[in-house]
């Protein structure tokens, strides 16, 4: 691992097979699938896992011929064990990049080893700043003047490891959290 604590294993970029995790209505999934169809975004967007089977991403995902998996953490008796089943349904595709695209689950340390160097993380906060959840609140209750999203690499570190791209919005005085995270998830930082 070199001073970031992030394996030097080579990532091939262009054509990149990715796998997208999520737990919600996909809005960030939505996003990338729109990026690959206008040919801003060079991703194989190989399959879309959530742990919520009731989750809009999904619909998403299938709408644009990608592949689903879903199956809840409830059903496994530790954080590790639903880890090592996600990883064995990702592995079948040979995903290259994982992003966590609103993947609301901390992940075990064994998940993140073996994807070491290859987890991106979509967080709706500026970090350093307010790692967690409720950061549109955080933002509010502290009275910042700006919000937005940052991608990060993955590390055990919740939230920690090596930011990579941010993209920042200003926060009005009469703002709500909603609209916060709203602003938030339509500003997400793109590569392009």
């Amino acid at each position: 691992a070199g001073r970031t604590g992030i394996s030097r294993r080579e990532v091939r970029l262009m054509g990149c097979p990715t796998a997208i995790l999520i737990s919600g209505s996909g809005t960030n999934l939505q996003s990338f699938i729109d990026q690959v169809k206008e040919g801003h975004l060079d991703l194989d967007l190989r399959i879309v896992f959530s742990n919520n089977p009731d989750a809009y991403g999904l619909q998403r995902a299938l709408e644009s011929g990608i592949p689903t998996e879903s199956f809840t953490h409830r059903d496994f008796p530790s954080r590790e064990a639903f880890d090592r089943a996600v990883a064995g349904i990702l592995d079948v595709y040979e995903p290259q990049l994982i992003i966590l695209a609103g993947f609301m689950r901390i992940l075990s340390p064994w998940f993140v080893k073996h994807y070491e160097g290859r987890i991106l993380n979509i967080h709706p906060a500026l970090l350093p700043r307010y790692p967690g959840l409720d950061t549109h609140q955080r933002v509010l209750d502290a009275g910042d003047e700006w919000h937005g999203s940052t991608v990060h690499f993955v590390t055990e570190e919740l939230d920690g490891g090596p930011r990579i791209l941010q993209g920042r919005l200003p926060v009005r005085p009469s703002t709500t959290a909603a609209a916060c995270g709203a602003s938030c998830a339509s500003g997400t930082p793109r590569a392009t």
